[in-house]
């Protein structure tokens, strides 16, 4: 028997980051936006724990127990008093690197699947828990939607949206680490002062009205500038897309795949076919928002 859990994408239209903490990690108000972009993650009775992964850039996923699919099973065997012995397969289609949370979809996937799989009948608070354990995107990856996650980003408060949101991603030529666009956002802060964050009143509306206009001009990402600093020419994919005709533009995340909110989807798809030809990017993407979260889709 087998389970399979299709999981979105997600981009942040607003991540405010606060100064780091005494444990490393930062405060947040990040305004998450699920897209439809999927990876479906499928488990499978084994005699031992394994991941297998296939898909674009499925070579930089690893197939350890440091998989974020691979914890999540193992979390939830430990709590339930059984064995992990699960194979775990990834079918990769949300960009592996590239701040738009597809190693913490995987996680939530696999908790997911692995809980109809084993009948455990956890809770939706215990599967929570267990996501925000594993990281701090995996939450939302679980939830979908749209949602206001504070904290460290793990604690959602869902939000309402009026309409669909359509998305163009382009996705550059190799990845950024998360822990090191965090360090490059300390280093460019040190000596300022860094305000709490706080979620914009403003951006809050204009999701809730479905306003393209409104959202794009509230959308904000505090780790921008780290992004830039560390991988200089996603500032030429930037300007592709705006003089595409995109509403705004942004690093998508701690990056480097770059959003560009459009108006409609023919606007979108024009926006994707210039981005496409301007040699600034790897591959290009449409995707609309808000999806839904982790879906069992058979079993």
């Amino acid at each position: 028997m087998s389970v399979t859990v299709r999981v979105p994408a997600k981009v942040n239209v607003q991540l405010a980051v606060g100064a780091a903490r005494p444990d490393g990690y930062h405060d947040l108000a990040n305004v998450f936006l699920a897209v439809g972009l999927y990876d479906e993650v499928t488990v499978t009775a084994a005699d031992e724990l394994r991941v297998t992964c296939d898909g674009p850039d499925a070579a930089q996923v690893p197939l350890d127990r440091t998989n974020l699919a691979a914890r999540a099973a193992q979390a939830l065997a430990a709590r339930h008093g059984r064995s992990p012995d699960v194979h775990v397969h990834i079918a990769k289609d949300i960009p592996v690197a590239g701040g738009m949370a597809g190693g913490s979809a995987d996680g939530a996937g696999a908790l997911l699947a692995c809980d109809a799989l084993w009948g455990t009948g956890a809770s939706r608070e215990e599967l929570l828990e267990i996501c925000a354990e594993l990281g701090s995107d995996v939450p939302f990856s679980l939830v979908g939607g749209a949602a206001l996650g504070t904290g460290r980003g793990e604690r959602l408060t869902a939000l309402d949206v009026g309409g669909t949101f359509h998305w163009v991603f382009a996705m550059a030529d190799r990845g950024l680490s998360t822990p090191s666009v965090f360090r490059e956002f300390d280093r460019l802060a040190e000596g300022t002062h860094v305000p709490v964050p706080v979620a914009s009143p403003d951006l809050l509306d204009a999701l809730a009205k479905g306003d393209p206009d409104a959202l794009a001009a509230t959308v904000s990402n505090d780790l921008q500038p780290a992004a830039l600093s560390l991988f200089p020419a996603l500032a030429d994919t930037l300007a592709a897309g705006r003089a595409a005709g995109a509403l705004t533009a942004l690093v998508s995340g701690s990056g480097p795949t770059t959003a560009f909110l459009a108006r409609d989807p023919g606007s979108a798809a024009k926006v994707a076919r210039a981005l496409s030809a301007s040699g600034t990017c790897r591959t290009v993407r449409t995707a609309s928002g808000p999806a839904p979260g982790a879906t069992v889709l058979g079993g």
